[in-house]
């Protein structure tokens, strides 16, 4: 089975229709795979609901979708760093569903691992819990939370081979391994692609089992939200 397609356009082809779950690894910038994402706005499917810690910044990966209008809604923990984000949102233009961000990590870890719900203390008594089911253990409160399992996912890896198998690099890995298990298909975008067998098994964060198809990106330009410097002392 040959996983390596030649561009995101052709990776993405028949996986994408209006309406559908799609998963976006990444927190913040780091580790969002851009060149699917960006493929996926050039596609004009609409009325997608997705999953991710966050929708990158404005004019930055997921940040696209939401200027064409794309998103119907955002199922995340975080809205801070992007101004569209937020006005659509308190327009009423966007359907977000708020998660504290473990949560939401562990409900797609959950989903990955066929789990169709769990039971957490995080956000009891608060309006995270508004219309959920609360269940006593043990003299203690706990809310239930659904496990999440999309449509697509959309991951990105440093190093990649043929069969699939990822490596995210540091910080990177964040959502990503996660949402690699948790989808129907998992298309890969890789910094660097080598054959298979070339990687360390014990290297490997995503077993290529999960992972459907998989395109080369090469390194890019590595994007930072805030460049935070000290002033140097005169010399």
């Amino acid at each position: 089975m040959n996983k390596v397609y030649p561009d995101a356009k052709s990776a993405l082809d028949g996986l994408l229709k209006d309406g559908i779950m799609i998963m976006s690894g990444g927190f913040g910038l780091c580790g969002i795979a851009e060149t699917l994402s960006d493929a996926i706005r050039e596609s004009g499917v609409k009325g997608l609901t997705v999953v991710s810690n966050n929708a990158g910044v404005d004019g930055i990966g997921l940040s696209r979708l939401l200027e064409t209008r794309q998103i119907k809604k955002m199922i995340s923990s975080y809205v801070g760093e992007n101004k569209l984000f937020a006005q659509q949102y308190l327009a009423g233009e966007l359907e977000l569903e708020f998660n504290p961000q473990g949560t939401l990590a562990e409900r797609i870890r959950a989903g990955g691992a066929g789990i169709p719900a769990f039971y957490t203390k995080t956000g009891v008594g608060t309006l995270i819990a508004e219309g959920k089911e609360v269940k006593e253990f043990d003299g203690e409160k706990y809310i239930m939370e659904r496990g999440l399992f999309a449509d697509v996912a959309i991951v990105h890896a440093w190093k990649g081979d043929t069969a699939g198998n990822l490596v995210y690099r540091k910080t990177a890995r964040n959502f990503n391994p996660m949402m690699a298990t948790a989808a129907k298909v998992t298309v890969a975008e890789v910094e660097h692609l080598v054959p298979a067998g070339e990687i360390d098994p014990d290297h490997i964060h995503t077993p290529g089992i999960f992972v459907k198809r998989i395109i080369q990106v090469g390194t890019g330009k590595k994007r930072i939200e805030f460049r935070n410097t000290r002033p140097r002392p005169a010399a």
